[in-house]
């Protein structure tokens, strides 16, 4: 793994906090020429360091207002491999996390859902229909206040 300079570190942030910014934008945010910051970038693509770029959807305006956190024990008599479960799981479309656990439980998922009637349908429609669940734990998030997905340290 490359070690980031403070540049590098720069940009990050930069891209973090808006992930559209023009080159110029970008390079005169973080003391560059356009073309040594366009190459940077390139590079962090590259290694692998940005995985890529995304859009940050709305969901109450998409009417799933609600987040349910849930997390799922598997039975452990059935021959069912965590991975494939996980993988199930998260080809669902309102499933926005799935996480293989240490602890008590096997993963957790976060789910966004229509309220308590929506989340319900969730359950017997599509959680309760993956083999080898054997018991789910949920609780309907409140209000978040930090949502991201990386930091740069």
């Amino acid at each position: 793994m490359k070690l980031l300079d403070d540049i590098d570190r720069k940009i990050l942030r930069e891209l973090e906090l808006d992930g559209r910014k023009s080159n110029n934008q970008l390079a005169e945010a973080v003391g560059l020429s356009s073309s040594p910051c366009w190459q940077r970038v390139r590079r962090l693509e590259k290694d692998g360091i940005i995985k890529g770029y995304s859009t940050i959807i709305d969901q109450l305006q998409l009417g799933y207002p609600e987040t349910v956190l849930v997390e799922i024990t598997l039975e452990r008599n059935g021959d069912y491999l965590l991975e494939e479960i996980c993988q199930k799981l998260a080809n669902i479309p309102e499933v926005l996390e799935v996480h293989i656990t240490s602890g008590e439980f096997d993963c957790f998922i976060k789910v966004a859902v229509s309220g308590t009637q929506g989340y319900e349908e969730f359950l017997r429609t599509k959680l309760y229909k993956i083999p080898g669940i054997k018991h789910s734990h949920s609780v309907f998030s409140l209000r978040c206040f930090k949502n991201n997905l990386s930091f740069v340290p």
